[in-house]
């Protein structure tokens, strides 16, 4: 039986890259915060109606069923939707909902900016500035990170949400 050549450095180097980034997409198939690229249109239709389109990896699957089985009582508002919607858009959440360590604790009442993490990043921000007319909630991420869309929360695409007093600014540019 004839001996396998040795791999060449070049070709050992892109092979331990492929692999690498092979390992890489596997090991974040739920994408973490970014927005899949499979977006239901009824996800974007009706989410993003009332409030960011939260990517799904910002919750664990428990809390998205939770949430697609009380759209009648949809923190405070009647989201209700047909059962063919809900079922599509529960099954796409729970194919790409979040499994990574910052989102496996389900938040209190399952909501986003109720979790851990969403406290700890935000936890400089005034109370007063989530009441803000230019912001309305801690819920409406888009006010103040642009990319909020397409699931990009880092803190290079912010924008200082309009109504800020003097103190809220200085903050901000700490």
């Amino acid at each position: 039986m004839k001996k396998p050549a040795p791999l060449r450095p070049a070709a050992l180097a892109a092979a331990v890259c492929v692999l690498t980034l092979l390992s890489l997409s596997s090991a974040h198939a739920d994408g973490g915060r970014a927005m899949p690229r499979n977006v239901p249109s009824a996800y974007t239709q009706e989410c993003a109606a009332c409030h960011t389109a939260y990517p799904p990896g910002l919750l664990p699957a428990a809390s998205w069923n939770r949430v697609m089985t009380g759209l009648d009582k949809h923190y405070g508002t009647d989201a209700s939707l047909d059962a063919a919607t809900v079922r599509q858009l529960n099954q796409w959440l729970q194919a790409h909902a979040g499994t990574y360590k910052r989102v496996n604790e389900e938040p209190p009442e399952d909501r986003i900016t109720r979790s851990a993490w969403f406290e700890r990043k935000h936890r400089k921000i005034e109370p007063a500035t989530w009441k803000l007319a230019s912001v309305k909630s801690a819920a409406n991420c888009a006010a103040c990170h642009t990319g909020a869309d397409q699931g990009q929360f880092d803190e290079h695409n912010l924008r200082m949400p309009a109504g800020l007093d003097v103190r809220s600014r200085r903050a901000w540019n700490d």
